[in-house]
């Protein structure tokens, strides 16, 4: 049992921006947060370490004002606050840069900085001037060559985060919180982020920098707090620890293996697929994936693979092609067909393609496979209970009960939730798209686990994925594609890390 590695602050280390203490918060069957303490320092980044349904959103929530303690306390600036809103926050100098961001498409990109708080002329109306000059000042400040006037649903995935990054820094913060900041950029943006960062340091904000990513902890963090389990259980200065240590902090004990690969002997081809390709994302995709598989598909962003996925479940319709599952052919025009046909699809966007919010997590399960728990067109709800219960309890979902809604769940128990729903239909291919996106070491290594348990009970697993060694450490045979097309192919004997850049980058020999 590890103990509570609680650090005060050291001579000479400035008075704390803000500081919570003795917080706690229950809700239904759940105590999410109890007795947790955490202080942010002006100029410095604090890096806020946890497991999924550690608590760290709650607290986010609650520094934010969208949750109220049930104890503790909050001090700013020295003097007690009681935040009674997001915008009560957002008043006292604490704003948030959130993973998923809510943004309005319908609306342009100054709107959407300012929204809420949009500067008006002296007869009390929007001055759209002031505030079209004011978010290009912001934009220009973070590097963001955006044009404040565009509608925001003209701009792509990296923009757009940049644009909610602009939002909250719209408001004259103190108090800076980056929620998994990183996740739609790009390697170029992500060093604008850090020289951000430390613009923001130089300026005097106390930052919480909350990340999954230990590379972007060590790279630009000052402090670190671990949660588990709702409880704060260690916090110090990041010179003067390491990865491993925060990671048995993280989960308890230590973890030696994030990517336990089982060997599992490979069966016949139980899908080929040839000739696919797409007018405008991908071109002449041909390969066969064999039982207990675990095909790993890697390129840069804009590669193609997200699409070819989709095509191949039925979202979007190739110009060509051909599928074959177990030698039949098989024609896929919609996802309904594909899951017929056995092939399930899990989505990189668990939150807005995977799972529905606002619907239990036993719904959301048994969606795809009512027909096995209906009668004569009634639900059977202890059937439906009883199928959610069991693929849930296969992949160790953390929930209050069955009965709460995905929407509340953590990241990684989301992913769980979207991987139960497709397994309750017994398919044959699994497609994984960034299963691991957003979440934490532990619920990684619980995936993989899992992932590996499923290839050796004969399920064919493609698996796309951005992660190096996520794609060395599970892959049977890896796919390289480059610009909508298969650059290169690897046997898990073959790859490394070089070779897969540099088939993704187009560089020199890959062979």
């Amino acid at each position: 049992m590890l103990h509570k590695e609680v650090q005060t602050p050291r001579i000479g280390s400035p008075p704390a921006a803000i500081t919570l203490a003795g917080v706690t918060k229950t809700f239904p069957g759940v105590m999410a947060l109890s007795d947790v303490s955490l202080s942010l320092y002006p100029g410095q980044v604090t890096a806020l370490v946890g497991e999924n349904g550690a608590g760290k959103s709650t607290l986010v929530k609650i520094l934010t004002g969208i949750y109220r303690p049930d104890g503790g306390s909050i001090m700013l600036d020295g003097a007690p606050v009681a935040f009674q809103s997001a915008d009560d926050a957002a008043h006292h100098g604490v704003t948030a840069i959130h993973q998923e961001t809510v943004l309005f498409e319908a609306l342009s990109v100054a709107e959407n900085i300012f929204i809420g708080h949009a500067p008006k002329n002296r007869f009390g109306l929007i001055d759209w001037k002031k505030i079209n000059r004011e978010a290009k000042a912001i934009l220009d400040g973070i590097g963001a060559k955006i044009d404040p006037t565009h509608r925001l649903a003209d701009l792509g995935i990296a923009n757009r985060h940049m644009v909610a990054l602009a939002r909250a820094l719209s408001v004259d913060a103190r108090v800076v919180i980056m929620d998994e900041p990183t996740a739609a950029l790009s390697h170029k943006e992500i060093e604008e982020l850090y020289e951000l960062t430390e613009q923001l340091k130089a300026e005097g904000k106390a930052i919480l920098f909350i990340s999954h990513k230990f590379d972007e902890i060590f790279r630009i963090a000052d402090r670190y707090t671990v949660f588990r389990d709702g409880e704060m259980v260690g916090e110090g200065l990041i010179a003067e620890t390491d990865e491993n240590a925060l990671v048995e902090m993280m989960v308890g004990r230590p973890v030696g293996q994030v990517f336990p690969k089982q060997e599992v002997e490979i069966g016949p081809p139980v899908l080929t697929v040839a000739g696919y390709r797409h007018p405008t994302e991908f071109e002449d995709i041909n390969f066969t994936l064999r039982r207990g598989e675990i095909l790993g598909f890697y390129g840069l962003v804009g590669a193609g693979r997200s699409e070819f996925m989709q095509a191949l479940f039925g979202v979007t319709k190739p110009s060509a092609g051909a599928i074959r599952i177990d030698d039949e052919i098989a024609v896929i025009r919609t996802p309904n067909e594909a899951v017929r046909a056995g092939i399930v699809y899990v989505p990189e966007e668990r939150g807005a393609q995977g799972a529905i919010g606002a619907m239990p997590i036993f719904e959301n399960v048994t969606l795809p496979s009512l027909s096995a728990v209906s009668r004569r067109g009634f639900l059977k709800m202890a059937e439906e209970f009883a199928l959610a219960r069991a693929y849930t309890e296969r992949l160790d979902l953390r929930a209050a009960s069955l009965d709460q809604n995905v929407g509340q769940l953590s990241g990684g128990n989301q992913q769980k939730v979207v991987i139960a729903k497709w397994l309750a239909t017994n398919p044959k291919v699994i497609i994984l798209d960034e299963p691991t996106k957003g979440i934490d070491i532990g619920s990684k290594s619980a995936v993989h686990a899992f992932m590996s348990e499923l290839a050796a009970g004969g399920l064919s697993v493609i698996m796309v994925s951005s992660e190096i060694p996520e794609i060395l450490g599970m892959s049977d045979r890896v796919i390289v594609m480059r610009e909508g097309r298969i650059a290169a192919e690897f046997t898990r004997h073959e790859m490394s890390a070089e070779k897969l850049v540099r088939a993704a980058a187009g560089i020199g020999e890959v062979h």
